[in-house]
């Protein structure tokens, strides 16, 4: 799953950033992918990718659909990236 869904680093890489691991398979994951990672993932290690999301990884439809199975209502806002001036 590494290379499949971190294709720019190594999976040794990859390991080391579990977070980023599951916030790309929570935005881009398949169905049979993302049951996949559920079986292994427990629901508190889920709410802290959203709780310290990896930067331009969730799109609207993925960080709304995310919150509201694991936390509910209110959904905060999409982290944005910021650029220094």
């Amino acid at each position: 799953m590494a290379q499949k869904y971190v294709w720019w680093k190594t999976p040794t890489e990859t390991m080391a950033e579990p977070g980023l691991l599951l916030a790309q398979m929570m935005t881009m994951g398949t169905l049979e992918d993302v049951q996949w990672m559920l079986s292994f993932t427990s629901s508190d290690e889920l709410r802290a990718v959203l709780g310290d999301p990896p930067v331009g990884v969730f799109n609207g439809r993925s960080w709304t659909y995310w919150h509201r199975r694991l936390n509910g209502e209110p959904i905060p806002p999409l982290p944005t990236r910021r650029v220094a001036a």
